[in-house]
């Protein structure tokens, strides 16, 4: 899987559960896609579709994200450690509409509004799950 490096977006990562049963997460279902896997480093945007844009409705922040497609690759990068990790999307989310102005910050710097969505594993690899919120920069 090829990890682009182009800036796409920044703001908040949050956490969720999907597929089988992994660590803190029960058995959830496999996500808009039908292949979200909590123990695969995956995540959801908010503007998956039409469908899932109507849901999360980051314009309501301000934030007019560009439609991806269920299987597009990007690289989640922690603002504040550096730490990066690549995902496959496989759902949409998160609901940015009801977090609007919610800000997450290090070093000074924040980031505003719940952007993207990572599974577990794919969360843990940049942060740790007790956190639930993360200031990240999105590549493609």
């Amino acid at each position: 899987m090829a990890c682009g490096s182009t800036y796409l977006w920044a703001g908040e990562a949050t956490w969720f559960c999907c597929g089988n049963a992994w660590g803190s997460c029960g058995s959830e279902n496999t996500g808009a896609c039908g292949t979200c896997q909590s123990s695969k480093n995956m995540a959801a945007w908010p503007n998956l579709s039409s469908a899932c844009w109507n849901i999360t409705r980051p314009d309501l922040c301000g934030e007019n994200m560009p439609r991806r497609a269920c299987g597009s690759v990007m690289n989640i990068r922690h603002q504040c450690s550096g730490a990066t990790v690549c995902v496959t999307l496989a759902d949409c989310g998160p609901r940015t509409q009801s977090f609007c102005g919610e800000a997450t910050c290090c070093s000074g710097t924040c980031r505003t509004n719940r952007v993207v969505d990572l599974t577990p594993a794919a969360y843990s690899a940049i942060g740790s799950l007790s956190s639930g919120l993360l200031p990240v920069y999105i590549y493609e």
